[in-house]
C-alpha cells in the first residue's frame, strides 16, 4: 500500500542546492551545518544531501537589534582607531580590526571563507566581530544577546554554550586558513537584559560583560572529514541524541499511517476537500484531518 504525505509548498520539491557524490564544483557549507551534523547527522543528511531542510524558525528580531547596534558602536571605534571602552574595562589591549574585507565577513552568505581540500568543502561563516591585539594577533569576537534572572560571567558546560564554544572555534580556523595569526583567546561580548526594573518604559536595560574563552580549533578538520563520508554515503545516518526533529517527523508520520489505514487506505483530506497544486500539477497543500 502506498501512502502519499501532501506537504506544504516549501516541502513540495523545491530543493536547495543539494551535495552530488559525482561533482568536481566545491560544495559550499556554513559554519552552522558543520554544527548541524555534530548535532544530528540524519537531519544534516536531510538537507544537504536530499534537499529537505529543517522548518525555518522565527528570527530573534529583538537580539539582531542588540547584534546591529553593538557592530554599530564598536565600528565607530575602528574608524578611529581607538579602544572600546569595555576593552579599557577588561584590560584588552586591542582594537576593532580595519579591513577591506570586514563587511563581506560579517555577511551571512559570504563570510570568511576557505576550500577544504581534503573535501572539496568552501567552508564558511559570518563573524560579529575581529579585535587586533598589539603583538598582531586576532581576536575572534562574538555578541550574545540574553536575559536571565543570574549574571553571566562565564560559559557553562550547557548544550547552548558548548554550541558557542564551537562557533568561536571555527571562525579561528577559518581566519587561520587565510593565513592570519590568530590568538587562541576569543571573547564574547554578553548582555544581559535587567528583567527587574518596575515597568518597561519603551527600554531595555542590560549588563554587558566581555567573556574571555581560549579555543581549539584542532577537531574542525576531521569533523568535515566525517561530514563529507556522510554525505558520500548511501545509508542515510543516525539520529543525534539530543536531536528533536527526528522523533517529530517518525511520530507524524506513524500517525498518519495509523489514520490512512484506519480509513480504509484513503487519504483523508480537509474540510474543503481541496488538494492545491503547483504549475506542474504537483501537490503541495492539504489538510489530512
Amino acid at each position: 500500500m502506498r501512502y502519499t504525505f501532501l506537504m506544504r509548498p516549501e516541502y513540495s520539491g523545491r530543493k536547495s542546492r543539494v551535495f552530488e557524490p559525482s561533482s568536481t564544483e566545491p560544495f559550499r557549507i556554513s559554519r552552522s551545518k558543520i554544527d548541524l551534523f555534530l548535532e544530528c547527522p540524519r537531519c544534516f543528511y536531510l538537507g544537504q544531501r536530499l534537499g529537505v531542510k529543517r522548518p525555518s524558525t522565527a528570527p530573534f528580531t529583538l537580539n539582531n537589534a542588540v547584534d546591529h547596534l553593538l557592530k554599530k558602536e564598536f565600528d565607530s571605534h575602528r574608524a578611529k582607531g581607538d579602544a572600546h571602552p569595555l576593552m579599557k574595562k577588561y584590560g584588552i589591549d586591542a582594537v576593532p580590526f580595519k579591513h577591506k574585507d570586514m563587511d563581506r565577513w560579517r555577511h551571512n552568505f559570504s563570510g570568511v571563507d576557505t576550500l577544504h581540500a581534503p573535501t572539496n568543502f568552501l567552508v564558511f561563516g559570518a563573524v560579529d566581530d575581529i579585535w587586533e591585539n598589539a603583538r598582531g594577533e586576532l581576536h575572534v569576537v562574538d555578541y550574545k544577546a540574553t536575559s536571565k534572572d543570574e549574571e553571566v560571567s562565564e560559559l557553562n558546560d550547557s548544550r547552548w554554550h558548548d554550541q558557542y564554544r564551537r562557533q568561536m572555534e571555527v571562525y579561528q580556523w577559518l581566519l587561520r586558513q587565510n593565513k592570519f595569526r590568530v590568538s587562541d583567546t576569543g571573547y564574547f561580548v554578553y548582555v544581559n537584559a535587567y528583567r527587574d526594573r518596575k515597568a518597561f518604559d519603551g527600554k531595555l536595560e542590560f549588563d554587558v560583560r566581555v567573556i574571555a574563552y581560549k579555543g581549539s580549533d584542532r577537531w574542525v578538520p576531521s569533523v568535515l572529514e566525517k561530514a563529507n563520508k556522510c554525505l558520500l554515503s548511501k545509508r542515510i545516518p543516525e539520529t543525534g541524541e539530543a536531536c528533536e526533529y527526528c522523533p517529530y517527523r517518525e511520530a507524524a508520520g506513524r500517525a498518519f499511517k495509523a489514520a490512512i489505514l484506519k480509513n480504509g487506505g484513503k487519504t483523508c483530506i480537509g474540510e474543503s476537500g481541496t488538494i492545491k497544486k503547483d504549475e506542474t500539477g504537483t501537490p503541495t497543500s492539504a489538510r489530512l484531518f
